[in-house]
């Protein structure tokens, strides 16, 4: 089995992110970059399955230029087979992303599509979906357990109204939770290794049509500062408090 594990190169979950002076976008120069923590796992998750002896081949995939390398090197250094960059000067929106996954995972001959749920910068959740109904295969998000039953996978999917339970035939794409399984420590040699190793590089041209951007950033900013809480005390000053604000005067 050839699992396929797109990955996206985010700034770091530990540091504090800001907008451009001019507020189009975040602020990236200068900033720390490095593997999207929930593409982490579905690496990690990949891994343990080939060692396992239940896959065979491991590749990890980025759309992006060509310093977005440096995630596919962190994919290597975990125990990824193979990477691929899609070369591309920007970063498509999910819908141009799923497009070229789409033609990557037929072009590599890939049973299984394992990628994260959502990347932390846009928190959308839709490049795993998307890609699922463009080839047509059986798809499950927020995935916290995974094992492979016979030829099909047996999953748990964290919902809304608690855990579901899921029998999914192969091929298939799944969206991993951070609960799935914890990334592995990347060993000095691991990382050595894998800035030696080669990278195979797609124009994303070859790959699939670029097409007309679906979504277009009106502007980006900071959220509002929360004003300061109040100490109150006791309960009578409390309640005093409240019949001075705006939402509990009566209306006429």
């Amino acid at each position: 089995m050839h699992i396929l594990v797109p990955v996206k190169r985010v700034v770091d979950h530990n540091v504090k992110v800001r907008v451009r002076g001019d507020g189009t976008a975040v602020e990236t120069a200068g900033v720390k970059m490095s593997l999207n923590p929930f593409d982490e796992v579905a690496i990690e998750q990949a891994v343990r399955l080939r060692e396992q002896g239940l896959a065979t081949r491991v590749t990890a995939c980025t759309v992006g230029p060509a310093i977005a390398q440096d995630v596919l090197r962190t994919a290597i250094a975990m125990g990824a087979d193979a990477a691929v960059l899609v070369a591309s000067d920007d970063v498509p929106e999910p819908l141009g992303v799923a497009r070229l996954l789409a033609a990557l995972v037929r072009r590599e001959k890939a049973d299984l599509v394992l990628c994260g749920k959502q990347a932390i910068d846009g928190d959308l959740g839709a490049t795993g979906p998307m890609l699922a109904a463009l080839l047509d295969w059986p798809q499950a998000v927020s995935v916290s357990r995974l094992a492979l039953v016979g030829p099909g996978l047996e999953l748990a999917c964290d919902a809304d109204g608690g855990t579901e339970r899921l029998a999914l035939p192969l091929p298939a794409v799944l969206a991993v939770d951070l609960r799935l399984c914890e990334p592995r420590h990347i060993t000095l040699p691991a990382m050595m290794k894998a800035k030696r190793a080669q990278l195979a590089t797609l124009a994303a041209a070859d790959l699939a049509p670029s097409a007309a951007p679906q979504v277009r950033v009106v502007g980006v900013a900071e959220p509002a500062t929360r004003a300061p809480g109040l100490r109150m005390d006791g309960l009578p000053a409390l309640i005093d408090r409240l019949r001075e604000m705006p939402a509990f005067q009566p209306t006429r």
